[in-house]
């Protein structure tokens, strides 16, 4: 079984997937547009909006589409968590997800993690980076 996170945009999709693909290592694997046919809610000025985008992501599956704009709600209550073994590619990653996005929680050492920090993208979707402490005893 795999759980993969599916993320909501509200017109960046194509755009955030792809930042996500560079940042992390990835490969697109789709982005269709609704185009005429894919939502009757969508405006037909929103028609290339994305309705279903997938990223694969070192086994995992990062998918996302674009709401139709009556119907998105901005993410809470929870984050997407990455486990990133390297100190350095941690602090790296967690920059480029701050850049024009807002730091919840500063990247430090905490008792369980060489690093770990908290923060929102400039897309609003909320990221926990954590780059575990082998002698903390706790599972990557």
């Amino acid at each position: 079984m795999n759980v993969n996170p599916y993320l909501f945009f509200q017109g960046q999709c194509e755009e955030a997937l792809r930042f996500y693909a560079e940042l992390l290592g990835g490969e697109i694997l789709a982005l269709l547009p609704y185009g005429p046919e894919g939502c009757q809610d969508m405006p037909e000025a929103k028609q290339d909006w994305i309705m279903h985008g997938c990223v694969k992501l070192d086994g995992t599956v990062l998918m996302g589409s674009d709401s139709p704009p009556d119907r998105y709600q901005a993410p809470i209550g929870l984050s997407v968590s990455l486990e990133v073994n390297d100190p350095g590619q941690a602090e790296k990653i967690f920059e480029a997800l701050c850049s024009g996005g807002s730091v919840t929680m500063p990247m430090e050492e905490t008792f369980w993690a060489l690093r770990f920090g908290m923060a929102t993208d400039r897309f609003g979707i909320p990221w926990m980076v954590n780059c575990p402490n082998p002698e903390a005893g706790c599972p990557e």
